[in-house]
């Protein structure tokens, strides 16, 4: 979350700095760390593909925040403030999923965030839910039939629940559930590895930590202050999208036992054991929601910047970043590439009470 006061002053610092900076400040570019706002040479894939068109896929909803693809080709979309689950077919039919016990709802936001299909669907038909509950944040389980989910079942709880809440769960290559924490509006959470807020967690589908972890506990990487973004790239390297909180927004790619530096380091810096972003950028240029990859780039759906990234990468090095359809459609909150096809889905955000739309970009 931001107060106005202090994003007024990142982009009044932005104004002051050097032409070097100029490129960012027009939102062509995002600064690499570790080179001040020189950007190297363009990284980009022989057969890479870029963003062609947008169109509307499904419209009338209020804060869309998790996309996840079932075997079939259909997606899950929740809706964050209401609770609600619903079934988008490919060409933007939309069911809505009832929920048996229903989710029960806190009296503020952010209560369902991320949504993720079980790798193991055919066996289980498991859907894994990131629900903040009025006791704190939780991972939880249920049982989808194709029209009802029931079962629920938490898995993780006392991840504690504030200002900042992370949510985005994903399985990776590996097979494990990969979740993002925030640091609850308490920075020292982020720092203290027993702790679960500030982190990427890494877990078994029945919620224990995951073989391999670097601490022997749920955690995998820690650091990190209100990370929103997750996604693997061809080689199976994790990267990740991160909210910063007055200076700088952060792509970092993501080791196991790694430290990423919150509270002590926003965006680059030099203090021993912490790890710098990959890519860094002001706020004003795209404070980074979900995350996405395919055809040799990353995709940052930006929410403050209301535009679309694109991100080539070359094994751990990043190429000059390309910004699409910038405010031409409001906040972006998540993106996902369409199994099959050649396009994203990116999910509007607060546009409006039923306002909210789930567009397809094509990539050609």
């Amino acid at each position: 979350m931001y107060t106005a006061t202090p994003r007024r002053k990142v982009i009044a610092r932005a104004r002051a700095t050097a032409s070097a900076a100029a490129a960012v400040a027009a939102g062509l570019m995002l600064p690499l760390a570790g080179t001040g706002n020189a950007a190297p040479p363009p990284v980009v894939a022989p057969s890479a593909k870029v963003p062609s068109s947008v169109k509307t896929i499904s419209s009338g909803w209020t804060i869309p925040w998790g996309a996840t693809w079932l075997p079939d080709g259909s997606a899950l979309i929740n809706e964050r403030d209401s609770v609600e689950v619903y079934k988008v077919s490919q060409t933007g039919t939309k069911t809505k999923v009832a929920a048996q016990p229903l989710i029960a709802s806190p009296n503020s936001g952010e209560t369902l965030l991320g949504i993720a299909v079980s790798p193991n669907w055919l066996q289980d038909h498991y859907i894994y839910l990131y629900h903040g509950a009025k006791e704190g944040n939780r991972i939880a389980r249920m049982t989808y039939d194709g029209s009802t989910l029931t079962g629920y079942k938490t898995l993780v709880s006392g991840i504690k629940r504030g200002l900042h809440n992370g949510g985005r769960i994903k399985f990776g290559p590996d097979g494990f559930l990969y979740a993002t924490t925030g640091d609850a509006g308490i920075p020292g959470e982020s720092q203290d590895k027993q702790s679960l807020n500030g982190k990427i967690l890494r877990l078994t589908t029945d919620g224990k930590p995951a073989p391999g972890n670097p601490f022997g506990t749920l955690v995998y990487s820690y650091g990190h202050r209100n990370p929103e973004g997750l996604t693997w790239d061809a080689q199976g390297r994790l990267w990740e999208t991160e909210i910063g909180e007055d200076t700088w927004d952060e792509l970092n790619l993501v080791e196991p036992g790694k430290n990423y530096g919150w509270p002590t380091c926003e965006g680059e810096c030099t203090t021993a054991g912490m790890s710098n972003p990959a890519r860094q950028w002001h706020p004003a240029q795209g404070v980074p929601g979900g995350l996405t990859y395919t055809d040799g780039a990353l995709y940052i759906a930006a929410l403050k910047g209301q535009r679309l990234w694109r991100v080539p990468v070359d094994g751990t090095t990043t190429g000059t970043p390309v910004a699409y359809f910038t405010n031409g459609y409001g906040r972006l909150r998540d993106v996902v590439k369409v199994p099959g096809k050649s396009a994203l889905w990116i999910t509007t955000d607060k546009a409006g009470r039923a306002a909210d739309r789930v567009l397809q970009v094509d990539l050609t």
